[in-house]
């Protein structure tokens, strides 16, 4: 029989035995001892006829296997019927352990390919897009006023009655802040949650920007007695 060989990089006679198997197209537990030995052996013998050079555990490797297919060539000796283990199962074992670490490593370096594909951004400084004109006061945060419109969005989404009928209407923030003003009109300070009469997704998402947008022009103040406390708003005096 001619062998045409390919000499290919292997990480160690584990990868060169799994690599013969695949060759052979047979399953790991089906392998015989003395093919897969002959098919080792001529692998080493060309690596040596071509004058490179072989790490000491293919040569241990080769040992081993040479030892398992005399044992199944000849009688088995008294001392080897008294051994527990079996060579062949155990080399059977470490293939199939070895394969299971290659499989592994090959999903790693998937996944480092694809995150070399990835480019992160380091954190911007946005000082520069920092917005001084909206100031509320010392104590109170546009963050507070951030959680006191979630706050409300949960307790209107439990008042919601379970039968409702939708109707579509356009809102504006200018339109709005209109209507803001003429209630401020009549009621000087009124509650954070008394701007909600009613709650849709686009009034409340208007009512919200036209209090921000209100109090940036200055038209109206925001003030909180405590943390967590009432937010008030109040119509600033010309």
């Amino acid at each position: 029989m001619e062998y045409t060989f390919k000499t290919l990089e292997f990480e160690g006679p584990l990868d060169l035995l799994l690599h013969l198997i695949k060759q052979a197209d047979i399953d790991i537990f089906d392998i015989k001892i003395a093919d897969i030995t002959d098919q080792y052996l001529n692998y080493i013998n060309h690596l040596e006829k071509l004058n490179l050079n072989i790490d000491s555990e293919y040569l241990v490797m080769a040992a081993n296997l040479i030892e398992m297919k005399s044992r199944e060539l000849l009688p088995p000796t008294e001392d080897e019927e008294l051994e527990e283990e079996d060579p062949k199962e155990e080399l059977i074992n470490r293939l199939l352990e070895y394969q299971k670490y290659k499989e592994i490593t090959a999903k790693f370096q998937e996944l480092e390919t694809n995150r070399q594909e990835l480019y992160s951004k380091l954190p911007s400084v946005l000082d520069e897009y920092h917005d001084d004109s909206l100031k509320i006061n010392d104590d109170l945060t546009l963050m507070d006023i951030i959680k006191a419109f979630e706050k409300l969005k949960e307790k209107q989404s439990l008042e919601k009655p379970l039968n409702t009928v939708i109707t579509k209407k356009e809102y504006s923030v200018d339109v709005r802040n209109t209507e803001i003003l003429n209630k401020l009109k009549t009621s000087p300070k009124l509650n954070f949650e008394d701007l909600f009469d009613y709650y849709t997704k686009d009034y409340a998402v208007v009512t919200f920007l036209s209090i921000l947008d209100l109090a940036k022009k200055g038209s109206l103040t925001i003030t909180q007695n405590h943390n967590l406390g009432t937010i008030i708003l109040q119509a600033k005096e010309v």
